[in-house]
């Protein structure tokens, strides 16, 4: 999915979206909703998501004065509206959750990320047809709407995401080989609707022991009814020597790629049946059914069209929801809210781990909170590393060390104690701002295997890039599109520095770059070898390049004072041509041909832009065949992805995000938002703040310990 289908949706698609969902959408005048049922009134999500539609909720309102009655669903509460709008002969404005709801059901709190706005029927009512089934009847695909399809599809089952996203990778999967029965909430006005029963259910499950004699059959449980709020239509009466149930939270597209037949009535998960390759035995009628995609037991005479499963999927997720994206308060893209879904299910997945963080300054702390809290709370923390083990293991909890405060002792103490030992480190989109100046970073990795800045063993960082050379149509169009988004935003890790003045140059010599590093970081420590020292790094790139313009730029904490680095004024004079003080990453890389470091992120950051990258260390991004390598190579390192493949795994796969102006996690597409508001702002003011604290910092510098990580 790439970039471009998010975002801020252009003003023709919206008019062209409300068109077709008779909402009124940009540039129309908001109509006037009147509603009877406290759900309404008290979901302020919901309200939002009509306003921003073009509908204005109006709580017992003289129905003469409205345009039309919202009613939720089909729920008992709805029928003082359906009365109300039959009495003053009011249209229905039919509002339902839309097909990717939240990470948990309803019934946990969460508020969902998309409605379904009908002013003709509701999705689900097979009695008369809703605004959905007019598109899937009249609707024509283009090329581009297939495609897009294709890789919303492909995006959903690569990241497991579904109405509900509440699985865990822990939850053990059933041996491949049954055939899946689906079970749905008892009472479900979505069944009667469909023109089904309670005995639709027993039909189903009979009709599957008699047309697979012999087969295992899985009766899937509704989340819903696993959560203990609502019971279904299955129990222990109706398993036998090959019936079972499945109530685990396992990834519903592993149990659909793990059926060789699926039966339902009308559950939802029927639809996604249909976008996993099956063709589903349905025994309701259901939106899905009638169009040549599923084997109706009810057929739908009024449905005759045959139609491909992408044509289904557009109607069904990208034209027909009104989805809302909560980091901008505004109605977005299918894209933008399947990456906001996947960040928070990911986010609630990796949190469910009761964890220990150990290495890490006390101001750290509270954004750790944020970004880390999950099912089992929010994690504790022990300031001296060798307490947390054994802390962590006396309360069954993973140790969460930052990363940079790691030592052999501490290692082998973990494991002596078989305790779980993870790094954290900042992401490689941080801030606007140094991480001296204790400003949280928006963004975080946590590995278990190692730590990506060390190549003395294997990161999960590593692993992925590995792994990325078979990136899937949808990822790298994503990848391509955030790589382009942060060249052209500006952006680097940290975004501080100054305009850059005009580089000198001679004419066919080109602009050499070198980024000073902090001497005494452990990525200098771990990964480099007989270059270690910013005045031997700027030493080898002018016998690289004798007669091109070198560029020397100072890292900011060196400049400040602040840490290790520093090279002699005559020396710098000697072997530069030019010294880049207060300087923007971002310009000086656009100035630049080649740069030249020893395991810097600038590195990564020029290949971003194009630019030719000699590594005398073993960063993460080197060792893969995209930059000029004078260290010894790492014999793990033998795969040969793109640089599309590097970007989606070192800025997409690895990383997590997190948007403290909504206290959500997020994608990455969020933070470059965020950032580029920001960096904008920080520009036009000079980094007044970042020379104030700098300056401040220079003067307690003998104090560094107490903001040093």
């Amino acid at each position: 999915m790439d970039q471009g289908a998010g975002g801020d949706i252009a003003d023709a698609e919206l008019r062209r979206h409300a068109d077709a969902t008779g909402r009124p959408g940009a540039g129309v005048s908001t109509r006037l909703a009147a509603a009877y049922t406290g759900g309404f009134l008290l979901n302020r999500r919901i309200r939002r998501i009509l306003e921003l539609s073009g509908w204005r909720l109006a709580p017992l309102a003289d129905p003469r004065r409205a345009d039309a009655v919202a009613v939720w669903g089909r729920r008992p509460v709805s029928a003082r509206g359906q009365w109300v709008a039959r009495r003053w002969n009011k249209p229905l404005l039919n509002v339902e959750d839309a097909f990717l709801r939240s990470v948990r059901p309803g019934p946990s709190g969460e508020r969902a990320l998309g409605l379904l706005i009908d002013d003709l029927a509701l999705h689900y009512d097979a009695a008369r047809p809703s605004r959905l089934e007019r598109m899937l009847a009249e609707s024509a695909l283009t090329p581009q709407a297939e495609t897009r399809a294709r890789d919303g599809i492909a995006f959903l089952r690569d990241e497991g995401l579904s109405k509900y996203s509440d699985w865990s990778p822990e939850a053990p999967a059933p041996a491949p080989g049954y055939v899946l029965v689906i079970d749905q909430t008892a009472g479900d006005a979505a069944i009667a609707h469909a023109g089904a029963s309670a005995e639709s259910f027993a039909a189903m499950l009979a009709a599957a022991r008699a047309e697979h004699p012999g087969a295992r059959l899985l009766l899937r449980t509704h989340p819903v009814t696993a959560a203990g709020h609502r019971r279904g239509h299955f129990g222990p009466e109706d398993l036998d020597q090959r019936t079972q149930v499945c109530a685990a939270p396992v990834n519903p597209w592993t149990l659909l790629a793990g059926a060789t037949a699926v039966y339902c009535v009308s559950s939802q998960l029927g639809f996604e049946a249909i976008l996993a390759g099956h063709r589903p035995v349905v025994f309701g009628q259901p939106f899905y059914a009638g169009w040549g995609l599923s084997d109706d037991r009810i057929p739908v005479p009024r449905r005759g069209r045959a139609l491909s499963v992408e044509a289904l999927f557009h109607a069904a997720l990208i034209d027909y929801p009104a989805w809302y994206d909560p980091h901008h308060d505004r109605l977005c893209a299918f894209e933008d809210v399947a990456r906001a879904l996947e960040a928070q299910a990911r986010a609630r997945r990796e949190n469910a781990r009761p964890l220990l963080c150990t290495g890490m300054k006390p101001w750290k702390h509270a954004p750790m909170r944020a970004f880390l809290r999950g099912e089992a709370g929010p994690p504790a923390f022990e300031n001296d590393p060798a307490r947390a083990v054994a802390r962590a293991s006396g309360s069954g909890r993973t140790l969460l060390l930052w990363a940079g405060k790691e030592t052999p002792e501490i290692r082998a103490a973990a494991e002596a104690r078989a305790v779980p030992l993870w790094r954290a480190e900042d992401g490689f989109l941080r801030s606007v701002g140094l991480g001296a100046q204790l400003l949280p970073a928006a963004s975080l990795v946590i590995d278990d295997l190692g730590i990506y800045f060390d190549p003395t063993r294997e990161s999960r960082l590593e692993r992925i890039i590995a792994a990325s050379a078979d990136l899937p149509s949808h990822a790298r169009k994503r990848a391509e599109a955030l790589q382009s988004a942060i060249v052209a935003a500006r952006l680097t890790k940290y975004n501080v520095g100054s305009a850059a003045p005009r580089f000198p140059s001679r004419p066919g010599r080109r602009r050499v770059l070198v980024p000073g590093q902090v001497e005494d970081d452990a990525s200098i420590r771990l990964g480099t070898g007989a270059v270690g020292t910013n005045l031997e790094l700027l030493r080898r790139a002018r016998a690289l390049f004798p007669d091109d313009v070198v560029i020397y730029k100072p890292h900011p904490d060196i400049e400040a004072g602040l840490r290790q680095g520093l090279i002699r004024a005559d020396e710098m004079s000697r072997l530069a041509d030019h010294v880049a003080r207060d300087t923007s990453a971002a310009e000086a890389m656009d100035q630049a041909d080649v740069v030249v470091t020893m395991t810097s992120l600038m590195g990564f950051e020029a290949l971003l832009r194009g630019r030719e990258v000699h590594c005398f260390g073993t960063p993460f991004y080197a060792g893969w065949g995209l930059t000029r390598d004078h260290a010894a190579p790492c014999p793990r390192r033998v795969a040969r992805p793109d640089l599309t493949a590097l970007v989606h795994a070192a800025l997409i796969a690895y990383p997590r995000y997190f948007d403290a102006e909504t206290g959500l996690a997020c994608a990455p597409e969020v933070i470059l938002s965020r950032l580029s508001a920001r960096a904008g702002s920080v520009s036009r003011h000079a980094t007044r703040r970042h020379k104030l604290v700098a300056g401040l910092q220079y003067r307690l510098r003998g104090l560094a310990p107490l903001w040093r990580n």
